[in-house]
Parts: structure tokens; sequence; C-alpha cells
């Protein structure tokens, strides 16, 4: 690679020696105009400067064979070029350039900054063009003075290694010094772009930055905000000087990038970031003819006045307005609320992200996840390298390949308040009556379909948003797995909340935990379930004290976040009767699960042992299903059952085994286990010591 890179850079300075001989021809040529010849002690000569050339031009011939005629640079460049193509190695200038858009004066100017380090001669002869011994560092006057062959090639170059040029846009040359004015303003390499462009080594991306840039987001998504006409006229206005500022309004910090970026591409105008200095940024975006983005979230309430003074096209941003008087005043502003993007908007995102995609796919996957276009490019991004590891190509991207991806970039956002669930049991784990069954996969059918009739069809402002459900039942019945497998169907992820962290006595405070948890249910798209929900949803009582007047509070906020929420809420209890009226109200979907059946328990007993579970000859299924247990304590009496069975060193779970199990499972349960329920088994009960 280092040979590679200095035969390039050899190669490239021998065309700009020939640039530099022109330049010192043209000083010497002045200097001989001049009247005051006693100066010359003072100055470098011009028999000195021949030398100097002539030291440098035998440098770059010890760096490699001597250099061709200039006419032949091209090709021999074009050659050199192929030849580390055929070995894989880019050449670094070449990387640079394509890294940072560099014209071709812009990489000689990059080269003459970077010669001093090569050979301290050159600053010598730097110095000569100048006619300054004091400015031997490469300065804006060099560099224009050397690559600008007419007055408007100099011109261009000016700006272009200018503040607002790539060069030092991208801190690959950065400024040295105080400079009286721009033209005397040197020069110096930024950390690492010397070795960079000697082969020895680095990365091109961490070798420049502008701070302030925003690059348009890869891959390609469509923007959902450009549909609504409303923000495209904002831009519009924009762009004809009509506005300059604009408040964006109402959207998560995850969103804002999109929204700005959005305005920007309507006004037709690039888009940058502010960073520390706010002054030098709108210096930066008026030279760019670009639109500041400003996120106000975490603004004092006073404007900058470089803001106030300032016309430079500038676009904010925030979940609540930001909006000082002194700022409007001064502006010509106009703002607009954000609305969340609706089903045809998602459906067209994930289109333009996976294009090979069916249509029906498609569709499901925007009712199901509502992802920001940040998410999506990095979804899209994920399942492209799944598919490049399976050997699948992305133009036939899988939808095996999306799922997984979503789930990389989406699940893992929990607290301490929240339990993450990763489903694993589908519906055949079930062990239910019918009518129960079939409203768990409606459940699941309505959550899928509710995103089409609310925002297509016109039901969203008849009913509060997304799918919610109350589980009622006594404990065990199958309330929390059929949670987890509805989760499990649509392939979500699921946070169960534990109350215990939730509820604080602190006034305020358990209304501020429910919000985190809600954000973390939208932000995850995952199914928020709180499981034996009555002491957070119960009834509001009489206010009798102070305490009763902030717990009503709290079931009022709980009310109204639950119709803002578009996600799928799931509560389990063990009574209808303790749930507050007003939020049985706002379920769409309430489901009883009774105690189960004899063909129910048959059936749990049946699954309660696994397969590769040693189960003995004498375990009689049709003698356990007659006792009244739930599924939950089937499969607890099962375990216990092996645990005895693996403590008394047995070969197979036993029906002794399996009736010790159940009466500590009683037990457990505070009920009494009367022999008469085994009918001929009744005796295992005192071989095992439990008292008839």
């Amino acid at each position: 690679m280092s040979g590679f890179a200095v035969e390039h850079l050899r190669v490239r300075l021998a065309d700009l020696h020939g640039a530099l001989r022109r330049a010192v021809a043209r000083q010497a040529e002045a200097a001989a105009r001049l009247t005051r010849p006693d100066l010359t002690p003072f100055c470098v000569t011009d028999e000195q400067v021949g030398v100097l050339l002539d030291q440098v031009d035998s440098f770059a011939e010890a760096m490699a064979e001597p250099p061709p005629d200039p006419d032949g640079d091209q090709d021999q460049e074009r050659e050199l070029r192929r030849l580390a193509a055929a070995e894989g190695v880019t050449l670094p200038l070449d990387a640079l350039a394509a890294r940072f858009g560099l014209t071709r004066p812009e990489q000689d100017a990059l080269l003459l900054v970077a010669a001093p380090e090569l050979d301290p001669g050159y600053e010598r002869i730097y110095a000569y063009i100048v006619d300054n011994l004091n400015r031997r560092t490469p300065c804006v006057e060099l560099l224009v003075t050397v690559c600008g062959p007419t007055p408007s090639a100099r011109l261009a170059l000016r700006r272009a290694v200018g503040p607002a040029g790539r060069l030092r846009r991208f801190g690959l040359v950065r400024a040295y010094g105080e400079a009286p004015a721009e033209q005397a303003q040197e020069l110096t390499l930024a950390g690492g772009v010397f070795d960079f462009l000697m082969g020895w080594g680095g990365d091109v991306g961490l070798i420049g930055h502008d701070p302030g840039e925003v690059a348009r987001p890869e891959p390609e998504v469509v923007s959902p905000y450009l549909s609504d006409e409303r923000l495209p006229r904002l831009g519009r206005a924009l762009a004809a000087g009509d506005i300059d500022l604009v408040g964006l309004w109402g959207c998560r910090p995850d969103v804002q990038l999109d929204v700005a970026q959005a305005l920007a591409e309507a006004a037709g105008r690039p888009l940058r970031r502010t960073t520390t200095d706010l002054a030098a940024d709108l210096r930066m975006a008026a030279a760019l003819d670009a639109v500041l983005w400003l996120p106000t979230d975490d603004l004092a309430a006073r404007a900058d006045a470089a803001l106030l003074r300032s016309g430079v096209p500038v676009c904010l941003t925030g979940t609540t307005p930001w909006r000082p008087a002194a700022l409007l005043a001064a502006r010509s502003y106009a703002e607009l609320t954000i609305p969340v993007p609706g089903f045809p908007e998602r459906v067209a995102m994930w289109s333009a992200a996976f294009p090979a995609m069916e249509w029906p796919v498609l569709e499901d996957l925007a009712a199901r996840y509502r992802l920001t276009g940040g998410e999506l490019r990095a979804v899209a991004a994920v399942a492209d390298v799944g598919a490049r590891l399976a050997g699948n190509g992305r133009p036939t991207l899988p939808a095996e390949h999306v799922e997984p991806a979503i789930a990389t970039v989406t699940r893992g956002r929990t607290s301490g308040a929240v339990q993450s669930i990763v489903p694993d049991r589908d519906i055949g784990d079930l062990v239910l009556p019918e009518p129960q069954l079939h409203q768990i996969a409606e459940i699941a059918s309505a959550f899928r379909a509710w995103p089409k009739i609310a925002e297509s069809w016109g039901f969203a402002g008849r009913s509060t948003g997304g799918i919610k459900a109350l589980f009622t039942g006594e404990p065990g019945t199958g309330k929390t797995m059929s949670a987890e497998v509805i989760t499990g169907m649509l392939g979500l992820e699921l946070l169960k909340v534990n109350l215990a962290q939730l509820v604080s006595k602190w006034v305020g405070e358990t209304e501020k935990n429910l919000e985190i948890i809600f954000q973390q249910a939208e932000d995850s798209h995952a199914v928020l379930l709180f499981d034996e929900a009555d002491a957070l949803f119960g009834k509001r009582g009489e206010v009798k004290q102070g305490t009763d007047r902030y717990a009503n509070l709290e079931v009022g906020y709980l009310l109204q976040r639950l119709e803002a929420s578009d996600g799928l809420i799931i509560l389990t209890s063990n009574l209808k009767e303790n749930i507050d009226p007003a939020f049985t109200r706002r379920f769409q979907f309430v489901v009883h699960f009774p105690r189960p059946g004899v063909p129910e328990r048959r059936t749990m007993w049946r699954q309660a042992f696994p397969a590769k579970a040693p189960l003995a000859e004498d375990v009689d299924l049709a003698a356990l299903c007659r006792l009244d247990m739930t599924g939950a304590g089937i499969t607890a009496a099962a375990r216990a059952a092996a645990l005895a069975a693996a403590d008394d060193e047995s070969r197979a779970i036993g029906m002794r085994h399996v009736v010790k199990g159940i009466s500590r499972q009683f037990q457990r349960e505070a009920r009494l286990f009367r022999p008469s329920e085994l009918g001929p088994y009744a005796g295992l009960l005192a071989d095992n010591g439990t008292p008839g």
C-alpha cells in the first residue's frame, strides 16, 4: 500500500513542480521590476530559488524513477490506479477525494500544504513566491497563486480553500495562527492526514469530519412528511424568502432529523445542524446557502443574539414549541405541528426500503410497526447483513431476515419497572375453551387490522387509538400466557409491568413512572402487559383524605394515557368488578378465563410432562384430570413430581411422585386435598406422609 501511495504522490508532485516553477517565474519577473535592489539581501534571491527547485526535484526523483514528460502524467496516474486496483488497493489521495468530494485543484492545494512535510525546501520556495520570508508555511495566497492559472480559476480556488471550502470544512486542512487577512492565513495539515497520504494506515472515516453536515441518510426511505402539502408549502416559502424561520413541533427527538430534512428538501437547499458556536454555524450556512437546523428541546428560553441578527433560513424542531418573543419579532416566522405518519405513509416507507417485498407483507409490517425513518433505515441495514451472511442478495431480500432485524433495532429498551419477555409460545400451547381461543386470535387480528380501519376508513376520530384488552379470571387460568401468545402471533416484544416499582408514595412520581413505561412500549413497538392490575386500575373511591385525591388523579392520568396510546395494551385481573368502569368502557375486548374443565385438564396434564421426561406406566392421566386444578397448578405439580422422583433417585416419574406434587400444590393454594378425589390412588397420600 505504501509503495502505491508514495508513487502517486510523486506523480502528482511532479505536475505541481511545473506550477511552482511558473509561480516562481512570475515572482522573478515581478522582482526584476523592483526599484530597490538593496532589498535583495533580505529576500530569497533568484539564484537561491533555482537551487531550491533543483533540490526538491532531486527529492522527487529519489522517491522513485525519474518522472516522464509532464504531458504523460495523466496516463501514468491512470496506469498506477489500474495496478493498485488489480491488487485491491485504493490510492489514499483518491480515497480522500472520493470521500470528501475534492476537485483536482483542491487535491493539488492539499498536496502543497503537505509538501513541507516531505522536504523543508518547499518552505523557502513558498516564501519566495509570496515574497515574504516570514511566511514559509503554505497560505491561502500561495495556494491560489500556484494552483490558479487564470484570474477566474484563482477566484474560484480562493473560495475553495476558504473556511467554507471542503478542505477546511471537513478538517483536512486547518488554519494556523492569527492572520490580518484571509489571503495571509497560514494552513497546516490536520492530524493523521499526512500518514494517510503516505499509505501508512488510518481510517478515511476518521480523517476528516464536518460537524455541521447533515448527510442524506441511506438507504433511501420515502419521507412521510412530504405527503402533507403544508410542509412543502413552508419549504417553498423559505426558498422564496417569504419566511426565514420555521418551527416544526410535536415530533420525538429521533424523528426531528427526518422532519428538518424534509423541509430543506422542499426548500431545495442542503441542511446543516448547529454545533457549539451558533454564530459560526450561521456564517457557514450562509456561505453554503443552506438551512440551519436547531433542535430546541434543550435550549434556554432566551434566543441567541446572533440568531436575532441573522437572516439565514433556520428550522427549529422540538417536542414542545420554543417561541422566544424577541426571536419571533425579529424574524419572519411560521410553524407547523407535525402529524404522526398515517398507515398509507408507513406502507410507502416500507415499500421504498424493501422494494422487492410483496405488498401484503409490507402492509402487515406497516400495521404492526410504527417505525421512524431512522429505525427503518437501521432495519434495512441489519437485514442486508443478515441476508448476505445467509447468501441471499438484497433484491430478493426475504421477510425472514426482516423480522430479526426489527427485533435487533427495537427491542431491549427496558428499565427496572418493566420485564422484557420474548414470546416462545404459540396458540397451540393454549388450552382454553373454543370461545376464549377464538377471542385470543381475534385480538391479534384486530391489532393488525386497526391501522387500516382507523386511518384509511376514518375510524380513528370515532374511537380511542390502539387495541385494549382485559383478561379476567382466577390465578393460573392462562391470562398471562395468553398475552404472551398474542404477542408471539404479532412478532412483537412483551413488556410486563412491575407494579411494585411503578407505584410510588410520592405525589406525581407514579405518573412519571407510567409515562416512562408507555414511552418505552411505544419506542420498542411492544405489547404492554399490566398483570394483576387491580391495584393500579381499581375503582376510584370517595375523597376522604388528601391521599385519596391524588390516587384518583393517578387513575385519571391512566385513562388519558390509555386513550392516547396506539399500541396493544393488555390488563389482567382476578375480577372484572375490581376494575374502574371508566377503564372497562375503553376495552375493545374483555375475555373471561374460566377454571379448566375435564377435557382441558386432560390436555394440560399431557402437556405438563415434556416428551423427554421418563413417565412411568402407572401414571393415570384419566384420574388426574378429575382433580379441580388450574393450568398453572398442574404445571407446578408436574415439576414438583419430577423433583420428587429425582430426589428418590427413581428411573421414572411414578404415580406416587405425581400425587406428592399435587399434595404440595394444594398446600400452596391453601386447599384441602381429600383422598376420595384420587379414587383408587387414595392410599398414595398416606405413603407420601400426607394426612388423609
